[in-house]
């Protein structure tokens, strides 16, 4: 990377300055690709065109009238100002300056492709890594809470129903380690109780039998004796395991309802970046096994896993509990 410092004085003079008109008709035939031929949201379209648009600022602060003329020290320059900050704008966090990098390869390699440019002077250029962001798991109380708050498995009346779909759903969540997907997609075939598994179908067509455990399958069993058959009837008949009130296959978004009610009900948080979702349950469950001596092979083949590099960010997670435990417990842990 170049040595040349990104500075406040360079930002300024940006703003200073018109990007050419050549360099204007490359961004815009690029957004209009993303628009039309990737179908891009809108909202990841209006952060490409502001990103861009600080990029054209910093191309024509430097004199470049043309993607041809650009260089991969200039980009180095850009994207290191974006992590600065200055010129009225704060630094970048890394994942913002990630994809304002990622935006700029874009149109660079849009331009190598329309004949713009004969080469690509981003290819080398590395965007900056977000921070790895250790996986939220709850303590084993908060679980117990979570999961009795959705309902008994000795549930009667008229909600006992729902009530014993709510409980199964979640227990199984945090008993298997299955993805929310996985869980709405498992079939009445798929669940052997006699023997305590479930064939779970995971990403990329890797099928994976896992334990129900003792807890799970008592409310699973509930569920699937007690309150699926009457779900059953109000629909056309599906084999889905979990069901909606209508007889249909649950989603992930009823899924999602569900867990939230029932997080809230067990007074744990339900909104903004510490919100319980059932991914929180799968990172528990991965957690709590490795905090119980489970090997971080197993723990990846029960997770679905394709590499074991995916599973040991959770080792992460029990190193930073003993850390706390140590401190907290050893006699001579703070000097």
């Amino acid at each position: 990377m170049t040595d040349q410092p990104p500075t406040a004085a360079a930002d300024r003079a940006d703003a200073g300055h018109q990007p050419a008109p050549a360099l204007r008709r490359a961004v815009r035939g690029y957004l209009d690709h993303l628009t039309v031929e990737r179908g891009l949201a809108a909202n990841t379209l209006a952060s490409y065109r502001r990103d861009l648009e600080r990029y054209l600022g910093s191309l024509a602060a430097a004199g470049v009238t043309d993607l041809a003329s650009v260089s991969a020290g200039e980009i180095e320059r850009h994207l290191a100002r974006l992590r600065a900050g200055g010129g009225g704008y704060p630094p970048l966090a890394v994942s913002s300056a990630a994809r304002a990098a990622s935006a700029v390869r874009g149109l660079h390699r849009f331009a190598l492709r329309e004949g713009l440019a004969g080469a690509d002077p981003s290819r080398d250029v590395r965007p900056p890594t977000p921070p790895r962001r250790l996986p939220r798991a709850l303590p084993l109380d908060d679980v117990v809470r979570l999961l009795e708050s959705a309902g008994p498995v000795e549930a009667t009346g008229d909600g006992a129903p729902l009530a014993l779909r709510d409980r199964a759903l979640l227990e199984f969540l945090y008993g298997t380690g299955a993805r929310i997907s996985e869980a709405v997609g498992v079939v009445v075939d798929d669940v052997d109780v006699e023997d305590g598994v479930a064939l779970l179908r995971g990403k990329g067509g890797r099928n994976r039998l896992v334990p129900i455990g003792g807890y799970a399958l008592r409310a699973l069993v509930a569920y699937l004796v007690r309150a699926r058959p009457g779900l059953a009837a109000a629909g056309r008949g599906t084999p889905a395991v979990f069901l909606n009130s209508r007889g249909g296959p649950l989603t992930r978004q009823g899924a999602w309802t569900i867990l939230r009610r029932a997080a809230a009900r067990a007074g744990l948080t339900v909104q903004g970046p510490q919100a319980v979702s059932p991914h929180t349950l799968r990172h528990s469950y991965a957690t709590h096994l490795l905090d119980g001596g489970a090997d971080v092979r197993v723990v990846q083949e029960l997770l679905g896993h394709a590499s074991v590099t995916t599973t040991q960010v959770y080792t992460l997670v029990t190193v930073e509990r003993l850390r706390e435990v140590y401190a907290t417990a050893h006699p001579r842990a703070r000097g």
